[in-house]
């Protein structure tokens, strides 16, 4: 490692030129993208967003699935001392006002159509009021019928092969990276008010994905990242700079395809790829067959959002599929820690695992007391990091509330400490519940339902019954062999001790989920919803 690292995306970029300029750095359909080839697009892009009248302090929407232009504009605009709001291609009309209202975008970069991804339908609905502070929308791939308006601001072309190469020139565009300058801005999940904007810096980035490509084993000569995961989101982004900063090779997917992900993992010598249960699961379904139908793997990162595909996990390291828990969130962004492979199975496919950053620091609070907790004891996740955000977009009231005067990020989550420093994920703070004096988790009552007959997933909710929380079941069933509520009740009290014995078992055909740029999540909100309609017409178990 060098004595001072880079800390912008342009000395990033500026290293990786002087030390394998000719190298690959990126394979985009049968192209593939050498470093200085990249410095070339970076620059132009840059010189491009300048003539565009974007300046330090701008931030610029950018709306597009993985291709090289989306990178190259994000150097280019971290290059100008300007950040990217990145904009999730599954966004519907609100979500995407949401955005551009709150980041004040001065410019929106997207492509018309993708396949079966309609932007014109949602631009349509889109309220002019929101658009206000656009002042152009830039159109990738404009063909004959190029519109000369989008949003009611004038369209203009981004052609990156089509950019003159006299732009390339270092007096193209003068480098304005600095290292507190914000670079990228995510969305948090959403709520009923709607996402807050976190704001990360060129240096965290930068040093974040330096931490990342020496702790998640990128350093090895052969290591290739199979970049699945949207750039739009934290997940995504995270690997693709941590390969970057280890200077290996990526392997860009548009989106994500479950059995094209699996010929490119052996078609492409792919050895780290990163995703959700969900998508693994796909992989998984698509794999050759054998004892090693991937033989390149060597970190397979996941992070647990649905029911049941757990077990699927612990199953493929059977065939030599190194399925590893991780942890993330916008804020202290993905890719924050890793489960070891030397753990036993069960434990090194949880969520959590040890930092990436030597100096990050994690500590287990009561969530009612507030008193500290030992080793073991489950409580409120908390992460002090020199690579966290550094604040909620033009929210201070936000910001103050999540960091305190340590500079600790209340993450919202529920876990513990093990004795070796690392962690264990369990879940959402809002997800736990408080079943007799006790925090619970629903995961503990899930595996324990998963292993009667008939049930395929599980979901466990804590509502008020008779004044006190007890929890309830949603069950998916397997096709044609449902459960009883009494077989199910009967399996959970020989296990289990008495609070935490679900007082209704309720069949439903699928649970409700939201999508993300990282993965589709289930909402527990919507389940206790369910809960109490369901209460509000039956007579509590006795």
């Amino acid at each position: 490692m060098d004595a001072m690292p880079p800390a912008t995306l342009s000395a990033l970029l500026a290293r990786n030129l002087d030390l394998r300029g000719e190298s690959t750095a990126f394979v985009e359909g049968e192209r593939r993208i050498s470093y200085r080839e990249f410095d070339a697009m970076v620059r132009r892009s840059a010189a491009w967003l300048r003539d565009q009248g974007i300046k330090p302090g701008d931030r610029v929407a950018v709306w597009l699935v993985n291709r090289i232009e989306w990178l190259a504009l994000y150097f280019g605009l971290a290059r100008l001392g300007a950040a990217v709001m990145t904009v999730n291609t599954r966004y519907r009309s609100h979500e995407l006002a949401y955005i551009l209202e709150r980041s004040q975008a001065s410019l929106l970069v997207l492509q018309l159509n993708f396949r079966k991804i309609d932007f014109p339908a949602v631009l349509r609905d889109v309220p002019p009021g929101a658009a206000s502070a656009l002042r152009k929308v830039a159109v990738v791939d404009a063909g004959t019928d190029m519109p000369t308006q989008v949003l009611g601001r004038p369209a203009i072309r981004f052609d990156l092969a089509a950019l003159p190469e006299d732009d390339a020139s270092n007096t193209g565009a003068p480098d304005c990276a600095a290292a507190d300058a914000p670079c990228v801005l995510f969305t948090t999940s959403g709520t009923t008010s709607g996402p807050k904007l976190v704001v990360h810096t060129q240096y965290t980035v930068t040093q974040h994905a330096l931490n990342v490509a020496k702790g998640f084993d990128f350093e090895a000569d052969d290591v290739r990242l199979l970049a699945a995961l949207p750039l739009c989101g934290t997940f995504g982004l995270s690997g693709v700079m941590a390969a970057f900063a280890a200077g290996r090779p990526i392997v860009l997917m548009d989106t994500f395809d479950g059995s094209e992900a699996a010929r490119l993992l052996n078609a492409q010598r792919i050895t780290h790829l990163f995703g959700s249960d969900e998508m693994f699961q796909r992989v998984i379904e698509s794999a050759p067959a054998g004892d090693r139908p991937f033989p390149h793997a060597r970190v397979f990162g996941f992070a647990s959002f649905q029911p049941g595909t757990l077990e699927v996990m612990q199953n493929a390291w059977s065939r030599g599929m190194p399925m590893l828990g991780l942890y993330g969130s916008s804020e202290v962004q993905a890719l924050f820690s890793l489960q070891q492979r030397s753990l036993p199975l069960q434990e090194r496919t949880q969520g959590g695992g040890r930092p990436a950053c030597a100096a990050a620091r994690i500590r287990i609070r009561d969530v009612e007391t507030g008193a500290l907790l030992p080793a073991g004891q489950v409580g409120a996740v908390e992460i002090q990091s020199p690579t966290n955000f550094v604040g909620y977009l033009d929210n201070p009231q936000a910001t103050a509330s999540s960091i305190d005067a340590e500079g600790y990020f209340s993450t919202g989550d529920a876990g513990y400490l093990r004795e070796d420093g690392s962690f264990v994920y369990q879940t959402r703070l809002g997800d736990t519940m408080r079943l007799a004096g006790y925090l619970v988790s629903p995961a503990e009552i899930e595996s324990v339902i998963k292993t009667v007959p008939g049930v395929q997933d599980v979901q466990i909710v804590a509502v008020e019954i008779g004044a006190q929380m007890k929890p309830v079941a949603f069950v998916v069933a397997l096709p044609g062999k449902a459960p009883t509520e009494a077989a199910v009740v009967a399996s959970a009290k020989a296990a289990l001790a008495p609070f935490k014995v679900p007082v209704h078992v309720w069949l439903v055909d699928e649970f409700p989920v939201t999508q993300s740029s990282n993965g589709t999540k289930i909402q527990r909100v919507k389940l206790r919803e369910m809960a109490l309609e369901r209460l509000a017409h039956q007579t509590p178990a006795a």
